[in-house]
């Protein structure tokens, strides 16, 4: 009698492939790392690397490159986690880069978002890594939906979409010669519903700020833009100017990044189930809604990824 396969609900089917990805990077790479921010979708990584290498050690350190611009909230989550899981965590940050003078502001109030290529490719460097394994998704924003699964970047870190290699029959390549580098998305088609959905079903703690809470605002060119807030070593960015008026308003953030360039949603869910339920009838996506450095056609995705961003 031939007993019939399982059938995997779609959650599995993604889960699956994304293990296979992560394992394939171990397999095939010298070197690699894992990018962690503390966010939701490298939060889903996380638990996708303990199902591919528990109970042993993750193949892999975790690498953050931080802006030093970054939610509080979030950078507490991001050592407390890896704390927690026992993983090696290396954070490296644009204000390094800055002080090396590889990065050079134009003004003081220039968002230090775009400038992290920088300082990942100097992390690249420093420790040899041949594979950074990210948790971008291909419904996040176009230019990321032209990556492959395995995305190969030149020894300048340099993206060409036009210069990528086939993934048939979930095949993949990892290889690279010395000084070029593997970009891996394991979560690549994943949802943002889908991660809501796994953070569910796995219970996966996150960044209070994910969830419904109330901040000072301002609404700037049709944004909620989160006003005095303080960044981890103590500078009050965002300030209001003079011409705004500062609210009160109950928000979450769909996507959390550098404090000055991120912009929550309004919203009163304070739970994953009602986050579900929010996000099953949005029609904008998370970046288009919140990330407000996607805005201007000098910081676009794209331009930003041809220069070695994530």
């Amino acid at each position: 009698m031939t007993v019939p396969h399982a059938i995997l609900s779609h959650l599995d089917a993604l889960e699956a492939e994304a293990i296979h990805i992560m394992r394939e990077v171990a397999g095939q790479c010298a070197q690699p790392t894992l990018l962690f921010s503390g966010g939701k979708d490298s939060v889903c990584m996380l638990r996708v690397a303990e199902k591919a290498f528990r109970p042993g050690r993750f193949p892999f350190p975790l690498l953050h490159i931080d802006t030093g611009h970054n939610y509080r909230e979030v950078v507490e989550f991001r050592d407390r986690r890896a704390a927690e899981l026992g993983e090696r965590l290396i954070v490296r940050s644009v204000e390094d880069s800055m002080r090396r003078g590889s990065v050079a502001l134009k003004h003081a109030d220039e968002s230090r978002n775009k400038h992290q290529s920088v300082t990942l490719l100097e992390a690249i460097e420093e420790f040899g890594f041949d594979c950074c394994i990210g948790g971008a998704r291909r419904d996040e924003e176009k230019a990321r939906a032209k990556e492959r699964i395995m995305s190969f970047r030149d020894e300048f870190g340099q993206w060409d979409p036009k210069n990528q290699r086939p993934e048939l029959w979930d095949l993949y390549n990892a290889r690279a010669h010395k000084g070029e580098n593997i970009r891996a998305f394991p979560i690549s088609n994943w949802t943002e519903l889908d991660v809501w959905q796994y953070i569910e079903r796995e219970k996966l703690a996150l960044p209070s700020i994910y969830f419904a809470h109330t901040r000072p605002a301002v609404i700037r060119q049709g944004a909620i833009v989160p006003v005095n807030v303080p960044a981890p070593g103590g500078e009050i960015l965002n300030l209001p100017r003079t011409d705004e008026k500062v609210i009160d308003l109950r928000v979450r953030f769909r996507t959390v990044g550098d404090i000055t360039c991120t912009a929550p949603v309004e919203s009163d869910a304070d739970t994953v189930a009602e986050i579900l339920r929010e996000t099953a009838a949005a029609t904008i996506t998370e970046r288009g809604a919140t990330r407000l450095d996607d805005q201007t056609s000098e910081a676009s995705m794209e331009q930003r990824k041809k220069e070695g961003y994530f």
